[in-house]
């Protein structure tokens, strides 16, 4: 398995690429910049999925399906933060492209396969009603659910404290310390480190 990182967007989001036996699954494409193009030109693109629909994760759809020909797939939760993102481009002063509509829809407990790796789906609302998250061994991709240090905002439409600590509770906090956490923004960590020191977890 490797895992490419590439930072986009103004607000420095991270858009991964899990490539395994010259598949690849692209995670949260917020724009369809050049350098993501050309890696996804030498690999064979299975899906593209947004963990959430915020447009920081998404504005990138339309191109990247383009290029590469995937089904994009979201959870059906923030489908209309994805019919929206042209407004949320408004809000934020950001142009920001139409997306495509979801090819499928992921509910918990689908897995979705890249080569020879299997991600397991988990429902995690709080930051957005449709958030989700992609578990394997050893690794947890999971969007603005939980950071270094920090969790994920929510006092943006359809943001819940409450639900959001319970998802990281009941879905991330179980899962082994020394998994390692890759996050739509910042440095990566691990689930032992943010159980043990993350303030917000205390």
């Amino acid at each position: 398995m490797e895992i490419q990182t590439f930072e986009l967007t103004p607000f420095m989001t991270h858009c991964y690429v899990v490539s395994d036996g010259g598949e690849a699954l692209v995670i949260d494409p917020g724009e369809g910049a050049p350098e993501l193009l050309e890696v996804l030109s030498g690999l064979r693109v299975t899906k593209i999925v947004n963990t959430h629909c915020h447009l920081d994760h998404s504005s990138g759809n339309a191109a990247v399906k383009a290029a590469t020909g995937a089904p994009l797939a979201i959870h059906s939760g923030d489908l209309p933060l994805l019919r929206s993102l042209p407004q949320q481009g408004m809000m934020f002063g950001v142009p920001c492209e139409a997306s495509p509509e979801p090819d499928e829809f992921l509910v918990e407990g689908d897995v979705v396969r890249v080569g020879s790796l299997e991600f397991r789906v988990v429902h995690v609302p709080g930051h957005s009603p449709g958030h989700i998250a992609l578990l394997t061994d050893g690794v947890a991709i999971v969007g603005d659910v939980l950071f270094a240090g920090s969790i994920g905002r929510t006092d943006l439409p359809g943001g819940d404290s409450a639900e959001l600590i319970h998802s990281i509770r009941t879905k991330l906090l179980t899962l082994p310390d020394d998994t390692t956490v890759y996050s739509g923004h910042g440095p990566e960590t691990t689930i032992g480190e943010e159980r043990m020191y993350n303030p917000f977890l205390r």
